[in-house]
């Protein structure tokens, strides 16, 4: 993913590079790190996650 973003991050125009961070950063790692950030929420007490989790955000109003 480092070496995705730096190629991204080297992009002058910026609709170019948001284009590239969508299709070469996002839709490259964002399952991966879903996964495993998921995977922790369930392993951490909420005490020490300060994060709000992600079932959470589902039930905010």
């Amino acid at each position: 993913m480092i070496q995705a973003r730096k190629v991204c991050n080297n992009m002058d125009d910026t609709r170019t590079k948001a284009i590239a961070y969508q299709s070469q950063v996002k839709d490259a790692f964002f399952d991966q790190v879903r996964y495993h950030v998921d995977k922790l929420e369930l392993l951490v007490d909420d005490r020490e996650w300060y994060l709000p989790k992600y079932r959470e955000l589902l039930f905010l109003r």
